[in-house]
Order: structure tokens, then sequence, then C-alpha cells
């Protein structure tokens, strides 16, 4: 099955809008790896993104009468992009639905290239539903984002260049994983003419469609994805795709949003251009296999797929960087609450640097402090510190991977209430646009007392709200038939351990 795109890559045609984007050697990478990495350079592409690759291939095959009636596409991002530049470059007529919570920078971007927007729904689901009724309406042809033959094709020609730019032996490249077009059309390439060649995909740990798919041997449908990197939140790999990636895929890597965090600022520092999550990706999976294997001198290849980074999301990015690199250990330590204890404790970590300190005085007893401690590079130390805390006779809670305290807890310390009873918490996603946080806050009536609240805009298309209400046990289930009916996707956090330290009763 992959052997079939070989001719097809070959033929493709995507050289009237795409550059032969080039392979970097990723210096600092390489010599804290003590691997030769290269970086394959697709952020550097007319729309700073890959995507426009398999979208002119697409286009460019379509018969007379399919581009006298014109094209449509359902994206928030690259493909749309892609799509508006290849529709133009052929003089042909391009609608683009995309979701109202698309960023203003992409929407423009689009409308630039000539296309015609239209703004539906606040997720791509809702886009892709409108897409499909104005096609059956007008006529169009719908330009899939990755599952389609020619659009994988087009995508694979990254994977041809690649091979004919480095004809060293390579270990293995690393490719980002959403629906899959790019590291079938990639994969089929590179075991067909190097098969000795580890191809691995990336994707990021809330959003793993293919890993997913990989480990039950078949297609899965994932219940929710991660809102962070964006450009390969998808659900389903795609069923092209698929047919590919069982066969040729060696294996995928996941990663946490701090990872990518790290991973952009790391391609930054050898290339001195900022990726967007998605374009990282590959680099974030790169550096944990090289760790996680012990590689050395071995030739390690990653796509960066993608430069459409939105600059509000770079203030979200280095608050988590430091933890991504393993650099940093966020602790909740508890300590007497008498003069001197500061001193004390601050003299118990032995010189180490303090990123972070949040305090606020919560009972005459002790106090629940939220530190930030910088330990060597890969994590070396965390542990170290944690023991000679509690061997000093500190009770230490390690937040290092605690998602809720760094996303929220953080900058909320100190906010003990003993009068609020019946407290439960909950975090909430809705999607970024003007007037989503009062419709968010109408939304929830005016039965329940909001007792906590706490909602921080990162210039993402999906923002997270931590919010706490008084709810007696008895009212729970009517409480929570209202927030079904309000319609945002939550997850209740009452018992959150972090929670209950510095918020809680």
């Amino acid at each position: 099955m992959p052997q079939r795109y070989i001719k097809k890559i070959l033929d493709a045609r995507v050289y009237d809008v795409a550059i032969e984007s080039p392979v970097t050697h990723a210096r600092s990478l390489s010599r804290r790896f003590g691997n030769n990495i290269f970086l394959k350079r697709e952020d550097l592409q007319p729309v700073f993104s890959f995507k426009l690759r398999g979208a002119y291939n697409k286009i460019s095959q379509l018969s007379d009468e399919e581009k006298a009636k014109g094209v449509i596409a359902a994206s928030a991002g690259n493909h749309a992009q892609g799509v508006a530049l290849a529709a133009s470059e052929l003089g042909i007529k391009a609608v683009i639905v995309m979701p109202q919570t698309t960023p203003e920078i992409k929407v423009n971007s689009v409308r630039d290239r000539g296309a015609k927007v239209v703004l539906k729904g606040d997720a791509f689901d809702e886009a892709s539903e409108h897409a499909q009724m104005l096609m059956e309406k007008h006529g169009y042809t719908y330009i899939h984002p990755y599952d389609d033959p020619d659009t994988i094709a087009g995508q694979g020609t990254v994977a041809m260049e690649l091979l004919w730019q480095f004809t060293r032996p390579i270990h293995a490249v690393f490719i980002p994983v959403g629906g899959g077009g790019l590291i079938a059309g990639m994969a089929a390439y590179i075991k067909y003419l190097r098969p000795e060649t580890r191809v691995i995909g990336v994707e990021p740990d809330d959003s793993a469609c293919l890993f997913e798919a990989l480990k039950a041997g078949r297609r899965v449908t994932l219940p929710q994805v991660g809102i962070f990197a964006d450009g390969v939140a998808v659900k389903q790999i795609g069923k092209h795709t698929w047919d590919v990636c069982r066969q040729s895929v060696d294996q995928v890597v996941t990663v946490s949003t701090d990872e990518i965090c790290a991973a952009i600022k790391d391609v930054f520092e050898d290339t001195r251009s900022i990726s967007e999550p998605a374009g990282a990706l590959a680099v974030a999976g790169l550096k944990k296999y090289a760790q996680e294997l012990g590689l050395e001198d071995e030739n390690l290849i990653a796509v960066v797929s993608g430069a459409n980074m939105n600059f509000d999301r770079l203030r979200y990015v280095s608050e988590r960087t430091e933890v991504g690199e393993q650099r940093e250990a966020i602790l909740a330590v508890t300590i007497p609450e008498r003069a001197g204890s500061f001193r004390k404790f601050i003299k118990a970590l032995q010189k180490r640097s303090i990123t972070e300190f949040n305090y606020r005085y919560s009972s005459a007893d002790e106090a629940h402090i939220f530190v930030g401690v910088q330990i060597q590079a890969g994590g070396l130390g965390r542990n170290e510190v944690v023991s000679e805390l509690e061997d000093m006779g500190y009770p230490v809670m390690d937040l290092t991977d605690h998602d809720l305290a760094k996303q929220h807890i953080r900058h909320m310390v100190g906010g003990h209430a003993p009068s609020v009873t019946n407290e439960k918490v909950f975090q909430f996603q809705f999607p970024e646009r003007p007037g989503a946080l009062m419709k968010f806050l109408m939304s929830l009536g005016s039965r329940w007392n909001i007792s906590m609240f706490h909602y921080r805009n990162h210039g993402a298309a999906y923002s997270r709200v931590l919010m706490g209400a008084q709810v007696e046990d008895a009212d729970m289930d009517e409480f929570r038939a209202m927030l079904d009916k309000v319609g945002f996707s939550y997850e209740e956090y009452t018992d959150d351990p972090a929670y209950r330290l510095f918020l809680g009763k």
C-alpha cells in the first residue's frame, strides 16, 4: 500500500508555490544531547507551514469543471492558508470556513490571499459541518487537510527533498502527527528508499490519536483532545493516512505541553525563529527519544512544521519552558508559622536559585509555600531537593507535573476562605472570542454563589477557567445538569490535593 505513493510523490506539483526548505544543523541541541541533530525547516514556506504542498498538489489536479466551481475547506490555521494560496495561484475561487474562535491574524492572512472566509461555530467540527453543507449547495470541491491521496503525496515531497539533501545515514526522522498527512507521505517515501531509517511520529500526550491507534491495531476516536498544540488537535487518524502509518511508522513518542514549550525555545536558540506549538512538536519528541535511549553520535532529523504563532501565546510558552526543560522543580512546602521560619527554609535550599516564591498567611500554626527551585537540566536534583527538605522535617508536595497547579493555583496562592462552605471546584474550557467570558458567566445563572474564579487569556483558540461554587452535596446532580446545559467542557477538581493545600478549607 505505501509503495503506491512513490510515483505520486515524484510526480507531485508543489514547486509552483513551495520552496525546497533547507536542512539546518541545530548546533546547540547537538552539543547538549551528544548527537548530530538537524531541522527540516518547513516553517520557512511562504505560508510558514508545509500545508501548501498537499493543498496545491490536490487542487492542481482537479478537472476543469471542478476548478470552475471552486474549492472549499474547513480549517482554523495552516491548511486554510495553504488552500487560499494554491487557489489564488491557479485562479480558482476558494471558500474557507473557520471557527469563530480563530485568531484574527490567521483570518486576515487567509483573506489577504484572496479567499472568502466564512466564520462558523466555536470549534473545527462545526466549521467542517458547515463547509460540507456549502459544498453540497454550491458544488464546490472539498479539499481535505490530510486524508486524501493527492494531499498525502504533496506532503511526501518533504521526505523526497530531505533524502537528496542529506545523503549520510539517518538513525531516525521525527515527524509531528495530527491527522497524519505529513507522516504518511514522508513515511511511505523514507521506508521505500531507506528502510533502515526509523520513522517516528510525535504527538502531544493529550492528542495522541496515532499512538492509540497503533496500540489498538485500529483507528480509534479520542473522547477529547488538548488545546495547546491546536495544529495537531485531531481526535482520529485519517483512513488513508492510517493505511500507510500502520505499515511504515516505527513508533510514536508522546510529549507534554511543558516539553513542547521547551522545544519552542530550543528551535529559537538554534535558528532565531519562533515555531508554533505543533511546529516544535517533533523537536520535543527527538529530545525525549534521544535521552531515554541514551543515543550518542547518531544523525537525527526533526521536521519543524510551522511558525504560525500568535504573539500573545509567548507569555504562556515562556512560563512553562523551564519546567519543560526540567530545569525547575515546582514544590508546595509546609513550614511553621513563626519568626525565623522563612530564613531557615531558604537556608535549607542550600543556595539553590529560587525562581518563584508565593506565600500568604493562612493560620497561626503553619504556612504553605508555593516555590520554584532551579535544578540541573534534565531534572537532575529534583528528587534530591525533595528528599533533603523531607529529611529536615518539611512536608513537601512535588507539583512539577501538576497541570492545575501550574495553570491556575500558582496565581492564586493564599486564597483560603474559612467562611466558604460546600465549595465545589471545576475547570472549564471555553472558546476564546469577544464576549465569551461574559456569556459563560451569564449562562451559570444566579442560584449558586461563585466563591472562586481564575481566568487567563493566553492567545489560544480556547481558554481554561478555574471556578469554585458553593453547592450543597444534595444539589450536585442538579448543579451538574445545569453545567451540562451550559455546554462548556469541564472537569471537577474538588478533591485535588494542590487546591486543598492552597485554596480549600
